[in-house]
């Protein structure tokens, strides 16, 4: 029975694992998207062709895998809020968005899950 319980609390620790870290569930999207500065230094940070914070640099690490896996390991916070940055890319900085598409899916693979976005309200 102790085989057992040990077992499952490895199991518990190695899905929790599984998900992204949530210590940037809490900043503030809506004024980084309506701020034209700050999210133009994130859309540099992603492009290297400038400079990072923190949360630019763990965007920019965790990106990769959250397009190939479908955001598989976000939590629900962080499912809105990809939806509601993808969408505001695609509608006010279509240039921008074209750009981040080139770099991280050049092949056009991931970009098709995200084409229903921009009618969408989140």
């Amino acid at each position: 029975m102790k085989e057992i319980i040990i077992f499952i609390a490895i199991i518990a620790v190695a899905l929790a694992a599984e998900k992204y870290p949530s210590k940037y569930d809490d900043v503030d999207v809506d004024r980084i998207l309506q701020n034209s500065r700050v999210l133009t230094n994130y859309i540099k940070c992603m492009l290297d062709e400038g400079s990072c914070t923190a949360e630019g640099r763990e965007l920019k690490k965790t990106l990769p895998d959250a397009l190939q896996s479908g955001c598989s390991k976000c939590n629900e916070k962080q499912k809105q809020t990809a939806e509601k940055v993808i969408n505001h890319l695609r509608t006010k900085r279509p240039r921008d968005w074209d750009r981040l598409v080139a770099k991280y899916d050049p092949q056009g693979e991931y970009k098709k899950r995200y084409e229903n976005l921009t009618t969408k309200k989140v």
